[in-house]
């Protein structure tokens, strides 16, 4: 794969995964999908709202909001790319990262300034941050482990920068390296199995597809196979969760060949709160839709779940795909921070970050 095309779909990586965030965003706290059309139309949420009429904030500059989600996403990269600049292990770099974010939402400068995305005026705002991940890190920076059991989505929607760094220029060519890293990131502040398990998943399907120079539908469905083998390898102390977690992305697969609607299909893998639904949401939308983001984008969160992270890593998965040139303009022509996003993107493949 050459250079161009290897920049291109960790772009369509990040920002797709930025804009799924941002289209599910308005629509994470409506609690049925008759609402969201009562809002928005017989099709629910299909382009990105500028409004911010579910905040009590009026400073977008005519821009979708990324939520959290982005956020901690940008956070990952700021902390791998670190550890790459300090020749440092990556987690504990990650963890140094996620520790900066947590200061962003405490409206406190922190003790260190390692990401220089930390002075971003909106990563400086509380964009409906997950009560687990600030409670984790809060414990962490008290130098105690969290000893949580959550299995909540917020430790897997964050991960892609870990397989598209891996992916760039062959840098880590050993994916089940990658995935754990990736499980081992969301573990930080999801100590469920199942809330890091499935971001190991999540780290697989996005480096092959990332590396894969013209990706259909079949192979994602061998990816995600694969993925589920390497899962069951990397976690043998816990083969009910594995199981778990083949059994839903076995439903997604098989749904998203049957002829149901995407709000049925969607709903009855379950609302998207907890790590295994939310990346079996988004595998039925990338396979159902695959190749087609704007469409996966709309199916992603038009539901009464967790609207803003299934939307992020179906935008994360099928990004990696389909590349960032062929992203509707209109959803990058309204998204906030596409050049922060854009420079993040290409300092992953470059390896380190570049003024």
């Amino acid at each position: 794969m050459d250079e161009n095309t290897q920049k291109d779909r960790i772009r369509g990586s990040l920002i797709g995964g930025a804009i799924g965030d941002a289209l599910g965003y308005p629509v994470e706290f409506i609690y049925s999908y008759a609402e969201i059309q009562a809002r928005y139309g017989e099709r629910g949420i299909t382009r990105l709202d500028v409004s911010q009429w579910w905040t009590n904030e009026d400073g977008s500059k005519g821009k979708a909001w990324i939520s959290d989600d982005t956020q901690m996403t940008l956070f990952t990269a700021c902390g791998i790319l670190n550890a790459k600049a300090q020749g440092s292990a990556p987690l504990p770099a990650i963890c140094e990262a996620y520790l900066e974010w947590l200061y962003t939402q405490m409206g406190r400068r922190p003790r260190f300034r390692q990401c220089w995305i930390g002075e971003i005026p909106e990563l400086n705002q509380r964009r409906a941050p997950g009560n687990t991940c600030e409670d984790a890190l809060r414990s962490i920076l008290r130098g105690k482990d969290p000893h949580n059991h959550s299995k909540g989505c917020g430790g897997v929607m964050r991960i892609a920068p870990i397989p598209l760094y891996g992916m760039a220029q062959g840098r880590i060519p050993e994916i089940e390296d990658l995935d754990m890293l990736a499980a081992e990131a969301a573990k930080l502040t999801h100590q469920h199995p199942l809330g890091y398990i499935p971001a190991a998943l999540m780290a697989h399907v996005i480096y092959r597809l990332a590396t894969d120079e013209a990706p259909t539908r079949d192979a994602f469905s061998y990816y995600i196979k694969e993925g589920l083998e390497t899962c069951a390898r990397l976690f043998p102390r816990y083969p009910d969760e594995v199981a778990y977690m083949r059994q839903l992305a076995e439903k997604a697969l098989s749904l998203a060949t049957a002829e149901l609607p995407d709000v049925k299909a969607v709903e009855s893998i379950g609302g998207g709160w907890v790590g295994e639904e939310a990346v079996a949401i988004a595998l039925y939308c990338a396979s159902r839709h695959f190749g087609d983001l704007e469409a996966a984008l709309i199916a992603a969160v038009n539901h009464a779940g967790d609207s803003d992270s299934t939307g992020a890593i179906t935008g994360n998965i099928l990004g990696a795909a389909v590349g960032y040139a062929v992203i509707p303009s209109f959803y990058k022509e309204d998204l906030e921070l596409l050049d922060v996003l854009l420079q993040v993107a290409d300092d992953l493949w470059q390896g380190e970050h570049v003024d």
